[in-house]
């Protein structure tokens, strides 16, 4: 039995291996995931699956096992990011523009592992659902697929996802029970104040001088407004108005980003900043108009998951992961059902492997793509469905 699997495995990571290559040459953005769709629809079926399309391009491929009624579901991302790749492989992108800097090319190529492995088992004891899920670096596919019902109609109880990760050593497995990943938000200020000659600063408002006081102001809700056991972020990182060095500026735009663990701190965060806003308008009697956009809530882990991931890996392969700030909308799923995110180390210094994501120049061993996949399949073993 070891002999076959042996056999099998080194089957499936050599077409992994290749799918991957063949998915980083051609990136594509949310919803345009065409090329993509295609492909993995003619790999599922060569797999022997019959397809369902979701989310305009995305896919579905369900698994009967031999006891209905309830379903466990794997997702992978595919779309690709707007960078220009910087890189000296020989599978790089063909598509100007477009790269996939995320990894989402590897998470593709190891669910596909995954159908790969599950086609050729006589005995799965519950159904199974493979998403191949467009648009998570934006506008948020999952969401979608939630709102048209994929997983109330296979009666989806539990959903696993992974993301390759270059902070964390190469093939070691990122866990966390509870919070790993932060609910996101992005806000635009547009100061409308009044601009006059420099040497005449009396006869106008200065916009410049009011974003300094906006500025200031922001940075003391996290350190004065919020719960100091609690955890988030507020950046400014970007500034732009004025027109010469000898007039006070009249039109200022900030634009910057909010994270938190916690929904009620986002929201008193939001809620902080459209108070100080409204008392700044109020001292100087100008217009702030204020434009905050909610994005992809935290990524909850659920516990009884976290316990059956723990157990079905070796202490050597674990690390115990902080939550993190940035976001994935994995977490639409998890608002529905039961999920389980884990990041999958790709960091290897000696050969570079250590761009961070959305990098031109990231890249990954493709011996990782193993790791992940014995690690879903761990996962069912565990959860007695193989």
């Amino acid at each position: 039995m070891k002999e076959y699997e042996d056999i099998l495995y080194k089957e499936i990571n050599k077409e992994m291996i290749k799918v991957r290559k063949y998915l980083h040459q051609i990136p594509e953005i949310g919803f345009k995931e065409f090329k993509t769709s295609s492909f993995i629809k003619s790999k599922l079926k060569e797999f022997g699956y019959e397809v369902e399309i979701t989310a305009k391009t995305g896919i579905i491929a369900f698994i009967k096992g031999k006891t209905t009624g309830e379903a466990i579901a794997f997702r992978a991302d595919m779309d690709g990011l707007m960078i220009n790749e910087d890189s000296e492989i020989d599978f790089s992108s063909e598509h100007p523009g477009r790269m996939h800097a995320c990894g989402h090319d590897g998470h593709m190529a190891v669910l596909l592992g995954l159908a790969m492995f599950l086609s050729r088992l006589n005995n799965i004891n519950k159904d199974i659902l493979l998403i191949f899920q467009p648009a998570e670096e934006g506008p948020g596919g999952a969401n979608i697929i939630v709102n048209e019902g994929i997983l109330d109609k296979y009666n989806v109880k539990y959903i696993f996802g992974l993301h390759i990760f270059p902070e964390i050593k190469e093939g070691k497995i990122g866990i966390a029970s509870g919070p790993i990943m932060a609910q996101s938000g992005e806000f635009d200020i547009f100061i409308n104040s009044k601009n006059s000659h420099g040497a005449m600063p009396h006869l106008g408002i200065d916009g410049i001088y009011i974003s300094s006081l906006l500025i200031q102001s922001y940075q003391s809700i996290i350190s004065r407004n919020i719960d100091p056991n609690e955890t988030a972020v507020l950046t400014i990182g970007k500034i732009s108005g004025g027109s010469a060095r000898n007039i006070i500026a009249g039109k200022i735009k900030l634009e910057g980003t909010i994270r938190a663990f916690n929904l009620d701190i986002y929201n008193k965060i939001k809620s902080r900043i459209h108070e100080i806003n409204k008392g700044i308008e109020l001292m100087y009697h100008i217009n702030i108009d204020t434009q905050i956009r909610d994005f992809y809530p935290p990524v909850i882990n659920d516990k009884y998951l976290y316990n059956i991931v723990k157990k079905s890996l070796s202490s050597k392969e674990v690390i115990e992961m902080e939550p993190l700030m940035i976001s994935e909308d994995f977490s639409y799923y998890q608002e529905k059902i039961a999920g389980f995110f884990f990041l999958l180390g790709s960091k290897n210094e000696i050969k570079g492997y250590d761009y961070p994501l959305h990098s031109s120049k990231f890249n990954f061993d493709e011996k990782i793509l193993l790791t992940g996949l014995k690690t879903y399949i761990k996962i069912l073993k565990t959860l007695k469905i193989t």
